[in-house]
């Protein structure tokens, strides 16, 4: 993960008259305590992440509520892409849910305190504004992360190791990886989560006349 992000770097920011020697810590380096970060009970989670692999490329966001609920969200990208415009195009649609969810007339909820968390370190060292973003295909995208990041009372990015962010990851591998059936509508994902064995739910009763 500290060679992609050094990577990245790099790539966005090539050698020339306006160099200055790169200095940068990667707090994983030397890790010897854990914090504990106080839970906010009013602040919603946003955690997303984007894929890129041989078949195409993912993107997915995950919206919890401070009550548990999830609602999630993938996309497939059919435009020029890389790693770091993958991570902002799921960046800014968890971002875009969060908006518009008090607008939901089913949902009927408003979020005002968000916690975006991702693997994409780059990404939260620029919207954090301690990387300079020069790439001018990322500069827009930086930009409107700021925009949309007005829109709420609060906002905290942090940034997670991948193992952390499973879930968001298993998405956008999804979203990546099927083949897109053009305008064939497709259901929302449903998870269920089962405690018994499938043959107990498949037991046969005797029937007593009863009705």
């Amino acid at each position: 993960m500290r060679a992609q992000a050094l990577a990245d770097h790099l790539a966005e920011n090539p050698v020339d008259d306006e160099y200055q020697p790169l200095s940068t810590y990667f707090p994983e380096k030397e890790v010897n305590l854990v914090e504990v970060i106080p839970e906010n009970i009013n602040a919603w989670k946003m955690f997303f992440d984007g894929a890129v692999n041989a078949k195409g490329v993912g993107i997915g966001a995950i919206l919890i509520s401070p009550t548990g609920q999830h609602y999630p969200a993938t996309a497939r990208l059919r435009f020029l892409y890389t790693n770091n415009t993958a991570e902002y195009e799921a960046c800014i649609m968890g971002m875009n849910m969060a908006c518009i969810m008090g607008m939901n007339m089913e949902v009927d909820l408003d979020v005002q305190e968000l916690l975006i968390m991702g693997d994409s370190y780059l990404i939260f060292r620029q919207a954090q504004g301690e990387w300079e973003t020069r790439d001018i295909k990322l500069i827009p995208y930086r930009q409107h992360v700021e925009d949309l990041s007005k829109q709420f009372k609060f906002v905290e990015f942090k940034y997670i190791p991948r193992f952390h962010n499973d879930l968001a990851d298993a998405l956008t591998t999804l979203a990546s990886m099927l083949p897109y059936p053009g305008n064939t509508h497709i259901d929302p994902l449903e998870i269920q989560v089962r405690q018994r064995h499938r043959y107990c739910n498949a037991i046969e009763m005797e029937p007593d006349g009863e009705p």
